[in-house]
């Protein structure tokens, strides 16, 4: 049992961080959505994060996903799953059998894959069009000045609802000018949703508008990239 608690108390706290930030910015914490991102920790470390009322999970790679998450949805009905890393064609049915949401919606081979399979499996998954806001490329993404016809594409062409955008800041840069960037543009094209922020940085990012937060080893702890 001893091993459930340090899950628990490090949600507790996240969640005390959110609340902090969205007051510091004059926003109500229900505007903000946390996904825990279990990507690289097994259904060992997931439980007591589920246990202690996290609804909501990302992760990386679809095959990593689906060894684990089915029995787990099967015993906690009320999973939400999003795919916040990046989707090939060749796993887009998987995805979209597997997931809620897809993050990383990132060029029209993607998005016109999306599109048919949802329309083949009956099912609605919500979506992000992931920005490439630094401009680097050896990251995916959409270019930021891109992202309005991409969106349009998306729209009219593949008949796909984009809920919001995603971003990855660079690394070795501070975070805020990239977040604020990312809201301008979503606000320029009239998307509401942002995900934006992760362990080191979810406090900028709510500050600047995030809506979605992806939250992981100040949660499940350290990861073992080694597994």
């Amino acid at each position: 049992m001893e091993k459930h608690e340090p899950a628990g108390d490090n949600l507790a706290k996240i969640h005390d961080r959110i609340d902090r930030a969205a007051a510091r910015s004059g926003r109500s914490p229900d505007e903000i959505t946390l996904i825990a991102v279990s990507k690289t920790f097994d259904s060992d470390a997931i439980v007591p994060v589920i246990e202690a009322g996290q609804t909501r999970f990302g992760e990386n790679r679809i095959q990593e996903a689906k060894a684990k998450w089915p029995a787990l949805c099967k015993r906690y009905p009320g999973i939400e799953l999003h795919l916040i890393g990046p989707l090939q064609s060749n796993k887009v049915k998987e995805a979209v059998a597997l997931f809620n949401a897809i993050h990383t919606i990132d060029r029209p081979k993607i998005a016109r894959a999306v599109a048919a399979e949802m329309a083949a499996q009956g099912r609605a998954l919500k979506l992000f069009i992931q920005v490439n806001i630094g401009n680097e490329p050896q990251k995916a993404g959409i270019a930021p000045e891109a992202t309005e016809a991409f969106l349009t594409q998306c729209r009219t062409e593949f008949g796909l609802e984009i809920a919001g955008l995603m971003c990855i800041p660079p690394i070795d840069e501070p975070p805020e000018p990239y977040f604020r960037k990312l809201g301008e543009l979503a606000s320029k094209v009239e998307l509401r949703e942002l995900s934006m922020g992760m362990s080191a940085d979810f406090e900028s990012a709510i500050e600047c508008g995030a809506t979605y937060i992806r939250v992981g080893s100040a949660i499940f702890g350290n990861r073992n990239y080694s597994q």
